[in-house]
């Protein structure tokens, strides 16, 4: 046999939700350059704001204004940065306590190297060049320049100041050292938002996959027979799951079934091509003791029965069945067991 598989697998899906008063003011104040926290029962300031008290539970809304700069509590260096993540070139994940708050905010420190970094870091928000109501309205943090650096730079930051927010009373650049109510009010709030969510990943299959992967590159269907109870599994699993001991025996497998139950599927699936509707199936292979799933086509959707007798339809260069369709033999009976 061939060496064991590996296949790069990618999960994604973009996450949609609503927002509540609390986070629809923290994220559209970050879109105005404005950092919302909000303040417990206790007067304890958290950032990023929650719509519940963590130790009470109790419903909190009381929002007030935070600074833009703040220290860095603890931080991870990221030399090698993935598709995706808020910077292409090496930086620090840093925890960032800002002035005013009692709790941390989770971002990235754009630092020359991790040298640069260290715990109790003075850092501030740079903001990015386009806002639209996201963490990401934050493009990262950096360190606060040393006085004699900030002092060379004033002239360049002459003009920077005139598009800056204005002033919280008492500090300067809205870097509030003691938090500063406000009413979460902004023109043309955010109400929602849309995360992709993505997951990359190698699958190494085990001994038993593997060798059905590749019977089923020769339009074999095989399963793995338990030694104790004498059930055939499809896929084999490399080990019986109702008695726990390992499965070697190989058997041949279908590649006839017999529908066992189904489904009408009425909602297209994003990115997949197949019209609906569409019945999905669990199918019972000749030979197996545990149904598999798959797609029947080629007859009308209300036709579809349990007893059915169907066969898989290969793609050219597809390593599953597209489909199953009927055989024309008469219905089978499922029994109890295959329900």
């Amino acid at each position: 046999m061939s060496s064991t598989l590996r296949a790069p697998v990618v999960v994604e899906f973009p996450f949609t939700r609503s927002l509540g008063p609390v986070q629809r003011a923290f994220l559209t104040g970050l879109r105005e350059r404005t950092v919302l926290g909000v303040r417990t029962g206790s007067g304890r300031v958290l950032v990023p704001p929650v719509e519940y008290d963590p130790d009470t539970a109790e419903e909190i809304g009381a929002l007030v204004r935070v600074g833009t700069a703040g220290t860095v509590t603890t931080w991870a260096w990221n030399p090698d940065p993935r598709p995706g993540q808020p910077l292409d070139t090496p930086f620090a994940w840093v925890l960032v306590r800002l002035d005013g708050a009692d709790t941390a905010l989770l971002h990235v420190l754009d630092a020359p190297g991790p040298e640069a970094v260290r715990t109790g870091l003075r850092v501030r928000v740079r903001w990015a060049a386009e806002r639209t109501g996201a963490i990401t309205d934050i493009a990262c943090f950096e360190p606060e320049p040393e006085p004699e650096a900030e002092a060379e730079a004033e002239t360049e930051m002459e003009t920077e100041a005139e598009a800056a927010p204005e002033p919280v009373p008492g500090t300067e650049d809205g870097a509030a050292a003691v938090p500063v109510p406000h009413d979460g009010t902004f023109p043309d709030p955010v109400t929602g938002i849309v995360t992709p969510a993505r997951l990359d990943y190698t699958y190494t299959p085990g001994r038993a996959q593997s060798a059905h992967l590749h019977a089923l590159a020769e339009r074999r269907i095989t399963g793995e027979r338990c030694p104790s109870c004498r059930k055939v599994y499809v896929p084999p699993r490399g080990a019986c799951p109702t008695c726990g001991v390992a499965t070697t025996e190989e058997v041949a497998t279908g590649p006839r079934g017999t529908v066992t139950t189904y489904c009408v599927v009425n909602i297209k699936a994003r990115n997949l091509d197949i019209d609906v509707p569409y019945v999905y199936a669990h199918i019972a292979l000749d030979g197996a003791d545990l149904p598999l799933h798959g797609r029947i086509a080629g007859i009308p959707c209300d036709q579809v029965r349990v007893g059915l007798r169907v066969e898989p339809v290969w793609k050219p260069g597809d390593l599953h069945p597209d489909h199953y369709r009927p055989t024309g033999e008469p219905d089978a009976d499922t029994g109890e067991e295959m329900l």
